[in-house]
């Protein structure tokens, strides 16, 4: 029997799995990290703890519980958060912590000065993306401006799937999924880096471009005395642990969506042509020929945990969860915006600001926290108004993550959104689609074999919810209507 080794690190918890070549698993453990926030707007992950550190912490736990022979391991895939933006020096070291993806919004002066001198219109032709907090190109001048003494010495700027690549192959890599969020320094015209919009780094400063199966490269001695991982054995290039998730609940076909209920809710749907429209965000899909367009609300899961933390400590969330069921939905008449940390798709506004609008003194916490499930349903829907809006309507939405054990806001979701929820067997997420990429990438499965591996479990119907219907209209107006007031606050 063969196995393959799948590692995603999250914001703020990493997993791995080991499967064998029916899909079946043979062990999965996780460890938990922090996101480090050392001032407002900012998001940080130190590379050596929380990345490496993760994995090697869990590759040596799967060995070690499995009782599978390193030498039976296939291949090994990773993903992670991204993109990032980590600078290492010549010899591989972090210069800083890692700089997170759009939850971080450090680069906001740098995104207006580089629309500005390119033109946003030049950068999306030519980017497929809109700058916005996502792109790390501004995260780069940031440090350009901000710390040049680190940037003079920096001989790469990897994301943290590309760090976990180098630490165990020795090679700086990057699936092009991934680096098409390094606007304005990836042509997805011509699918190569380009100095042509910018020029303040160089391509050779920036990870060799491969796709996602690519074999970017087999372990070293020096990995595998830290992980416990056969030397010589195939490492993927990988890519963000977003996109692993969609794979590994069997999003392959144009018109499929991911709908991802993690930290933040991500969406990928994948489409037979790009999608290039600045509300939303494009990349080549992790195979040749193939397009995504995707989407992510800045505070989703984040949200679930500081309420709890703040409203209800001590409680459990299926308790606070059964409270918000208890509420009717509508939540009497509450709104909340879920822009904790501003938001990324469709507004792009890092400035904006969460509320909690319509209360009264019958309210409950359970009012309160349905009213967050449901604000982030909102957030949601409204992506996928925007989806249709622009042509990429969504034949079907295959739901995954931790969210989706809490029924009222799966069905919250479904209501407002107006889509039937897929819900499959595994749910583990981007490590077990990680496992899946890299029996792929070794030749042991071909890439539609996903469906035999995570079938369907159940399907979450949307209803018709008159309450609904009366107070999404109203939930965009609310932004609409306190934005000055927002960016007023923002500014201080």
């Amino acid at each position: 029997m063969t196995y393959t080794l799948g590692i995603d690190i999250g914001t703020f918890e990493s997993k791995g799995v080991l499967v064998d070549g029916d899909g079946r698993i043979a062990a999965q453990a996780s460890r938990p990290h922090r996101m480090l926030v050392p001032r407002p707007g900012w998001a940080e992950h130190r590379a050596d703890e929380d990345w490496w550190g993760d994995f090697v912490a869990i590759t040596r736990d799967l060995v070690a519980t499995s009782g599978v022979a390193p030498s039976t391991i296939r291949g090994v895939a990773a993903s992670a958060i991204g993109p990032c933006m980590l600078p290492v020096d010549a010899t591989g070291k972090p210069l800083m912590n890692g700089v997170l993806y759009g939850v971080d919004t450090r680069a906001t002066a740098q995104i207006a000065r580089l629309n500005a001198a390119i033109g946003e219109d030049r950068i999306l032709e030519h980017c497929g993306n809109a700058l916005t907090s996502q792109a790390v190109g501004p995260k780069i001048l940031w440090l350009k401006e901000t710390h040049p003494e680190l940037f003079a010495r920096t001989a790469k700027v990897l994301t943290s799937t590309s760090y976990i690549t180098w630490k165990l192959t020795g090679e700086h890599v990057i699936d092009h999924y991934t680096a098409a969020n390094f606007s304005p320094f990836y042509d997805v015209n011509r699918l190569r880096w380009t100095a042509e919009l910018a020029d303040f780094i160089g391509p050779d400063r920036l990870p060799r471009l491969m796709w996602s199966t690519d074999i970017a490269g087999a372990v070293t001695a020096a990995a595998a005395a830290e992980t416990g991982l056969a030397e010589g054995t195939p490492v993927t290039c990988g890519t963000i642990d977003a996109a692993a998730e969609a794979v590994s609940v069997g999003v392959q076909h144009p018109g499929e969506m991911m709908l991802m209920y993690g930290s933040t809710i991500f969406i990928i749907q994948v489409t037979d042509r790009p999608v290039r429209d600045a509300r939303l965000w494009y990349a080549p899909w992790l195979f040749p020929g193939m397009h995504a367009s995707m989407a992510g609300l800045a505070t989703s899961g984040t949200l679930t945990h500081w309420f709890r933390d703040c409203l209800a400590p001590g409680l459990d969330f299926a308790d606070l969860t059964a409270e918000a069921a208890a509420s009717p939905k509508g939540a009497k008449g509450l709104l909340c915006l879920p822009y904790f940390s501003g938001e990324r798709t469709p507004i792009h506004d890092p400035k904006a600001k969460g509320c909690f609008f319509g209360l009264d003194l019958t309210h409950t916490r359970g009012d309160l926290y349905r009213a967050v499930l449901e604000g982030i349903a909102a957030g949601t829907a409204h992506v996928l108004d925007t989806c249709r809006e622009v042509g990429a309507t969504p034949a079907r939405v295959l739901a995954v993550g931790g969210g989706t054990n809490n029924a009222v806001w799966m069905q919250a979701t479904s209501d407002l959104a107006g889509v039937p929820q897929l819900v499959c067997e595994k749910t583990m997420g981007a490590s077990y689609g990680n496992a899946f990429l890299a029996a792929v990438a070794t030749g042991a499965v071909m890439p539609d074999e996903i469906g035999r591996w995570n079938r369907v479990m159940r399907t979450v119907e949307p209803q018709a919810v008159a309450a609904y219907g009366r107070q999404y209209p109203l939930w965009k107006a609310l932004y609409r209507q306190t934005r000055d007031i927002a960016h007023a606050l923002a500014e201080g």
